[in-house]
């Protein structure tokens, strides 16, 4: 399915929950249900996520932070596509941020995607604030960068230097919890997508990759353009980290020859 800009909010679904009490809760979830209140800090007003939701959400605290510390790095990008947008726990930061002209989530699920629509209008964002799109995001991204034909105009980078002007958040699935398993996690054993599908992906927008906090930094540190350096952040809630974020820098045509 090609990648689709809503019009219109998607209903919610049966696979929508929204659970009440823990006897409600499949044994799986019941810790991160336990932790609603740090991932969705107005839960109790109806938060609604897919099961598999839970597992990736980043908890509000962290996602607020990250908003707060892209603002100094990117002064000259005015957009952002969340392309794994979930629930929209990081979509939903950025709206509130006020740094973005566009915010722009793509989600391929469309129950999750229905949730993430319901979440922002529980969080108070305006209607509009953030471009919702249905679909696979590395068909999006190629689309993109291909010239945008085909793609809705809410979505199209109207000055032509992708580099300059849009951002990408990335917060991947991690490929279940293996890598908890390792004292330096091998990103190119990240499934379903490695590392490197990830920056092709992305380039030559500059890109931030909420990764295990355990990712090999070197990895990260072979990806940086000549001469130019990746920030890396372990970002922590309570004393534990939760993720590593890496912020990889835009490409210019010198970094291309």
């Amino acid at each position: 399915m090609a990648p689709t800009v809503l019009k219109a909010k998607l209903p919610l679904t049966s696979a929508c929950h929204h659970y009440d009490d823990l006897s409600q809760v499949p044994w799986d979830l019941q810790k991160y249900w336990h932790q609603r209140y740090s991932i969705f800090q107005h839960y109790d007003y109806d938060i609604r996520l897919t099961d598999d939701a839970w597992f990736g959400v980043t908890p509000e605290p962290v996602a607020a932070q990250i908003a707060a510390d892209l603002s100094p790095r990117t002064p000259a990008s005015d957009t952002i596509i969340d392309i794994f947008g979930g629930a929209g726990g990081n979509s939903i930061a950025f709206a509130l941020s006020g740094k973005w002209r566009r915010v722009i989530a793509v989600e391929k699920d469309a129950a999750t995607l229905a949730c993430a629509q319901h979440n922002a209008e529980v969080y108070g964002v305006d209607e509009g604030a953030i471009v919702w799109v249905h679909g696979d995001c590395f068909e999006f991204l190629a689309q993109l960068k291909a010239g945008g034909d085909g793609l809705d105009p809410a979505v199209r980078c109207e000055g032509g230097d992708l580099a300059a002007t849009t951002t990408i958040f990335a917060s991947p699935p991690w490929g279940g919890v293996s890598y908890r398993d390792h004292d330096v996690f091998d990103l190119g054993q990240m499934r379903p997508y490695t590392l490197a599908d990830l920056y092709e992906a992305c380039r030559p927008m500059g890109h931030v990759l909420f990764l295990p906090r355990t990712s090999d930094i070197r990895q990260i540190a072979r990806l940086a353009p000549e001469g130019k350096k990746v920030d890396v952040v372990q970002y922590c809630m309570e004393g534990a980290s939760k993720a590593m974020v890496a912020f990889m820098p835009p490409l210019t045509a010198a970094d291309s020859s």
